[in-house]
């Protein structure tokens, strides 16, 4: 070790901008990195950091690249087969992180010697050669191993998109095509346990993935192989499939003494927003949300997600995915037979406060529940609608 070196490791490595110098070289100069998704970006940073650590300790003490430094490269490259970002793009951004390194210890240069600046270039060379040797395996045998073993590739990738484990769309794409599967564009997540909680003791609260696929192919998913994919986690069913009636979601359900929540709203980038939103649905509704007759919705989901102190979108967002059409101006004395029947809590009341014939207010509350699917009458439906239409007329009024 040098002591000017070492001086230099210390003063970089104390530099949060090294490492932000750093991922923004790879965001500007790597397609692959720029179209990733944001929250992707903590384990680029993090990444970064430990290999700028590493590299940085072997300059200042003469040493090389160990073996317990190669097996996170070949996990890392392994990670990036699984999720698909392509391996010459992992490479790329591994040089231009190393450049910028190269570049930042250069501008202390007047500190260290010919002999630094040579130690540190034949590092970094030896360093991407054999980094690149070691990545460029591991990723082989993982992408090798998932083409090889396909129904379980299927359940990883959904596994991934659930977990929010996935470079872009981009990327999404070049992985399903690669198992031979095109994913769709309009889809359903469906999130499903069993009814009765004590079906399930704690030594065995996870369910196979045989009960996954059958209710897949209840769903019609058998007869689409490929554009659609189940897994597992814990006690639950976890479903991908074009999107369906959920109408004919509680039947099904029901067959197999299951509830479940179904978000059919979200993009095919944000599966994991649609599982988090089911997962948090069926995790705090309360008993008298759940009916044989129907199934959790992105309605009940929201509004349970804001009941929770967590919303995924806006409040009047969640008024809008609610009432639906019954936001519309033209729409409007709907909303209010609505309100009417929430304030008052019958029909002829409403009827009475408005104006109205009782005849005239339940066809209008037939009307409601055609355009929301929501029942006025059902508890837990009606407690929706309320939060529903709070939401829209304090921002009409506002």
């Amino acid at each position: 070790m040098t002591n000017k070196r070492e001086h230099v490791r210390q003063e970089l490595l104390a530099d949060p901008r090294l490492v932000e110098a750093i991922v923004d070289a790879v965001h500007e100069q790597v397609p692959a990195y720029t179209a990733l998704d944001g929250s992707r970006f903590p384990e680029v940073r993090a990444i970064a950091a430990w290999a700028t650590d590493r590299l940085l300790d072997h300059w200042a003490t003469d040493g090389s690249i160990g073996p317990a430094d190669l097996r996170r490269f070949r996990g890392i490259a392994a990670a990036r087969a699984a999720d698909g970002r392509p391996l010459q793009a992992v490479l790329r951004a591994y040089r231009v992180a190393a450049a910028v390194l190269a570049d930042e210890v250069a501008a202390r240069a007047p500190r260290l010697s010919a002999e630094d600046a040579f130690a540190l270039a034949q590092l970094l060379l030896t360093a991407m050669d054999t980094i690149s040797e070691e990545m460029t395996t591991a990723y082989a045998a993982t992408s090798e191993r998932l083409s090889g073993d396909r129904d379980r590739s299927l359940q990883l990738l959904l596994d991934d998109l659930i977990a929010g484990r996935h470079a872009s769309l981009g990327a999404l794409g070049a992985r399903a095509a690669r198992l031979g599967v095109q994913l769709p564009e309009r889809y359903s997540l469906l999130v499903a346990e069993p009814a009765d909680a004590t079906a399930l003791d704690g030594a065995a609260s996870d369910i196979s993935l045989t009960t996954s696929t059958a209710l897949l192919s209840a769903l019609g998913g058998g007869g689409a192989r490929g554009t659609s994919l189940a897994t597992t986690h814990g006690s639950r069913a976890v479903l991908l499939v074009p999107a369906v009636s959920v109408d004919s979601v509680p039947e099904i359900l029901r067959r197999h003494a299951w509830r479940g929540c179904v978000i059919s709203g979200e993009s095919l980038d944000r599966v994991a927003v649609a599982h988090r939103l089911a997962a948090g649905a069926l995790d705090t509704a309360p008993p008298h949300a759940h009916h044989p007759d129907r199934v959790l919705t992105d309605a009940d989901a929201h509004v349970l997600a804001l009941l929770a102190g967590h919303p995924v979108v806006s409040p009047d967002q969640i008024g809008r995915i609610v009432l639906g059409p019954l936001v519309d101006d033209a729409r409007r004395h709907l909303l209010e037979a609505l309100t009417a029947y929430i304030d008052t809590g019958s029909a002829n009341a409403a009827a009475r406060e408005l104006h109205l014939h009782p005849q005239s207010v339940r066809y209008r509350l037939r009307r409601v529940r055609a355009l929301t699917s929501r029942d006025p009458q059902d508890p837990w439906q009606r407690l929706t609608l309320d939060i529903a239409r709070t939401i829209a007329l304090g921002g009409r009024s506002g």
